[in-house]
């Protein structure tokens, strides 16, 4: 094979790849959906359970579990709120994932994007789901993914919040 040749099946060669790799750029692109997980408009969110007996009494018991915080509603009726707790936009739901691990989310529905359209936990089924839009959303497996209804449609998840071991000493945090 001269140089030439050589040379010239070289230049194919690449800007077959080239070609290649452009199409897979398109189609990944075009093929992917960014799941939106910020439609519920930014609101503080500090929620302190400051002893492992706080968490004990007021935090989720383990896989499967879970617990609503409103502070405006005073729910629970007993936690014991300061000034600077803040439960977000619709308030806060702290469950327990399949390995009892703690997740938090806002209460409101990202599709309602109202703070007064909550979301439910269903005990049987194991989902959370708006009462008013109908979606349905995995929160102890998926990290607030949408399942079915309009926020399926839209790929409107939960917003998802920080806990975890609180700087300041605390047990267990939850924020922004």
């Amino acid at each position: 094979m001269t140089m030439k040749r050589y040379t010239k099946s070289v230049r194919c060669a690449v800007r077959h790849c080239t070609d290649l790799f452009l199409l897979l750029v398109l189609l990944a692109a075009g093929g992917c959906k960014h799941l939106d997980d910020d439609r519920i408009p930014p609101a503080p969110v500090h929620l302190a359970f400051n002893t492992v007996a706080d968490w004990n009494k007021y935090g989720v018991a383990g896989a499967l579990g879970s617990k609503r915080y409103i502070r405006s509603e005073r729910v629970p009726a007993d936690f014991p709120y300061t000034a600077m707790s803040q439960t977000g936009f619709g308030g806060l739901l702290i469950v327990g994932d399949i390995l009892g691990a703690p997740r938090a989310y806002d209460l409101a529905c990202p599709v309602e994007c109202r703070a007064d359209v909550r979301i439910a936990v269903d005990n049987e089924t194991a989902k959370a789901y708006c009462p008013k839009c109908k979606s349905v959303y995995d929160v102890f497996t998926n990290y607030g993914q949408p399942l079915s209804g309009p926020a399926l449609e839209y790929n409107y998840g939960l917003r998802k919040y920080y806990i975890g071991a609180g700087s300041q000493g605390e047990y267990m945090l939850v924020t922004r």
